[in-house]
C-alpha cells in the first residue's frame, strides 16, 4: 500500500496493519491476485505474461477450459475484463466466430510476480441443438486490454454455436 505521508503515527500504522491483515484473511487462497489498492498498478502487457491452458472440465452438458495468465515480470501488474479468444486450425485459420463474453460482473485483479489468474472458456459437450465445428489445434488469446496475441496449443471443439469466455478472476471460475 502506498502512503503519501512521511510521518506515521501509531494509530496510522495500526490501521494499515489491520487493513492489510483483514485483506489477506478475506482473500483466502487468492492472496496472490487481489484487487489493486492504488491506481498506480500498471496494466499487464503480453510481454509480462505466460499464457497457458489448464485441463478441461465437464458439468451440466458443458465443457470448460481455463486460460491461465502467469506474471513472469518482476513487478506487479493488473488485468481487468475479458480476454479475446478464437479457435484456430493447424494452418492458423480461424474456426467459427471468436468467443463471446458472458454478461457478468468483473473486477480488476492485481497480479504479483510469479502468480496466476484465470479466465474460463465454455462450449457444449457435444451437438445439443446444433452441430460441432472441427477441432482446433490452437487458441489465439489476447489478454484483456491488449492488441497483441499469443497462440497456445489446445484441442477445442465448438459445439451448438456456443463459445463463451468469462472475465479474468482469481477463483478460476466461469
Amino acid at each position: 500500500m502506498f502512503v503519501h505521508s512521511r510521518r506515521r503515527t501509531r494509530r496510522g500504522i495500526a490501521a494499515l496493519l489491520s487493513a492489510g491483515l483483514l485483506g489477506l484473511a478475506g482473500a483466502g487462497a487468492a492472496w496472490s491476485a487481489t484487487a489493486p489498492t492504488t491506481p498506480s498498478v500498471r496494466t499487464c502487457s503480453l510481454s509480462d505474461l505466460y499464457v497457458s491452458v489448464g485441463g478441461k472440465g465437464f458439468a451440466a452438458g458443458s465443457v470448460f477450459l481455463p486460460i491461465r495468465f502467469t506474471n513472469t515480470s518482476t513487478t506487479s501488474c493488473s488485468l481487468r475484463g475479458f480476454p479475446g479468444v478464437s479457435a484456430l486450425d493447424i494452418a492458423h485459420r480461424q474456426i467459427g466466430p471468436a468467443a463471446s463474453r458472458v454478461h457478468q460482473h468483473f473486477a480488476t485483479v492485481r497480479l504479483t510476480p510469479a502468480h496466476t489468474v484465470s479466465a474460463v472458456i465454455r462450449t457444449t459437450n457435444g451437438p445439443i441443438g446444433g452441430h460441432c465445428l472441427r477441432t482446433s489445434t490452437y487458441l489465439r488469446i489476447f489478454p484483456p486490454a491488449s492488441s497483441a496475441s499469443v497462440l497456445v496449443p489446445a484441442s477445442w471443439t465448438i459445439c451448438s454455436g456456443i463459445f463463451q469466455v468469462g472475465p479474468v478472476n482469481t477463483q478460476g471460475t466461469f
